[in-house]
């Protein structure tokens, strides 16, 4: 059986890799223009059947000669199987994967009033759904509709659940946002198909504000599992959907993350980091030999000559090239955390990890080469820092958990 994932571009995408977790069967990409699709439905390509993608997910329905009743309602298929007697049948697995998606952040529909981001192929499986999870009202943002970006806060402004249907955000695009959330005060929930990065600039927001958010990851997997059924039809053995679903979850998230590494200079960053690439079988990099890379000066020879500002200003442009890319071990310059608008590249695609170094380790490093370290004094630096660190890290690594994680 030969089955495969089809869109315009696809040069990241992980939908072999989920398939083959969930079922034994051939599974490839497919990279077709539009025309090639029309060929595709015509028996051009010796395929069983597809998932489709942006942005050919109405295009597909269209050319299908049988539809479920979710994609004679919707419009728009994302799983295509082929008849045995010829021509194609579209389903629809988004409607599962997204209600998985909100289900398991522990976001309530029923009653509240929702605004959908984007009116393309995906939008119309999040509308359906929310129709079924009870929502009171649902309505659409675009750039050209009745609600669009400009009126979108006067004329949804009682908005509960903000959900971006668009692939703004998407890597390597991480600057953009659809909106600025924090300008609905009634928001309770934010939803971002965008798995890549796992935490954009949109759900970063959505966190900082306190309310449930969800992110693309856990729709991808669970969509990809609901076609896998019925590409190879139930499935049998040990574990229920759930459990398969978030197993393939977890071992996405953990290949897909980078591990970054933040703390004072002197900490261990580079050798920590040296050492965890080489037991995970990951690039190294490490942000101050990258800088010298870059710009062909040093982090010490920038700041000794043209100030900390500028080497900051710098330093930004560097982690929002690096940061956002993904299975790296990143050791970063002790003061990253100083410039607010690092944190959001720090965690974008980072498990970030706080290297918890005592003041009385740190004072016995060598500090001739870390002119900050030199003017502020480590004890200053320790001050202001530290509280910085534990604010942006998902994790605390002090020397006994260092000590674990080289010795398992």
């Amino acid at each position: 059986m030969k089955f495969g994932v089809l869109g315009k571009s696809l040069p990241h995408t992980y939908s072999p890799q989920i398939h083959k977790a969930f079922a034994d069967y051939e599974y490839t990409v497919l990279e077709r223009t539009e025309e090639q699709v029309h060929a595709l439905f015509k028996g051009a390509e010796e395929l069983d059947g597809f998932n489709v993608t942006i942005p050919y997910k109405k295009l597909a329905a269209s050319l299908c000669t049988e539809l479920s009743d979710e994609v004679r309602e919707l419009g728009a298929a994302n799983t295509i199987v082929r008849l045995p007697d010829g021509g194609f049948k579209g389903y629809n697995t988004d409607v599962y994967g997204f209600t998985y998606m909100l289900e398991s952040a522990g976001i309530e529909v029923a009653g509240k009033q929702c605004l959908i981001l984007g009116t393309g192929g995906a939008s119309v499986a999040v509308e359906y759904a929310l129709k079924k999870m009870g929502a009171a009202k649902i309505d659409f943002c675009s750039r050209s509709g009745d609600i669009n970006y400009e009126n979108v806060y006067d004329v949804a402004a009682d908005v509960q659940i903000v959900v971006n249907a668009t692939p703004v955000g998407m890597f390597p695009n991480v600057d953009d946002s659809p909106v600025d959330l924090s300008r609905f005060a009634k928001l309770y929930a934010a939803a971002d198909i965008v798995y890549n990065p796992s935490r954009t600039r949109f759900l970063q927001q959505a966190q900082e504000l306190g309310v449930k958010n969800a992110g693309g990851l856990s729709m991808l997997v669970a969509q990809a599992y609901a076609a896998s059924e019925i590409f190879k039809g139930p499935s049998t053995g040990s574990g229920t959907a759930n459990e398969k679903i978030d197993s393939v979850i977890k071992s996405l998230q953990d290949q897909m993350l980078n591990i970054t590494l933040v703390g004072m200079p002197g900490s261990g960053k580079t050798t920590i980091g040296k050492k965890l690439a080489k037991k995970l079988n990951r690039t190294f990099i490490d942000l101050d030999i990258q800088f010298k890379e870059e710009y062909g000066t040093t982090p010490a020879q920038v700041i000794s000559t043209k100030g900390e500002d500028e080497f900051r200003h710098m330093e930004t442009l560097l982690a929002k090239k690096i940061l956002p890319q993904s299975g790296l071990v990143i050791a970063t310059g002790g003061g990253i955390v100083t410039r607010k608008e690092n944190w959001f590249y720090l965690r974008a695609n980072s498990k970030v990890c706080y290297l918890e170094r005592p003041l009385s380790f740190l004072l016995k490093q060598d500090t001739s080469n870390r002119p900050l370290s030199r003017s502020t004094g480590i004890e200053e630096l320790y001050k202001k820092r530290t509280p910085l660190y534990e604010q942006v890290c998902d994790e605390k690594w002090d020397q006994s958990l260092l000590t674990k994680i080289f010795n398992s």
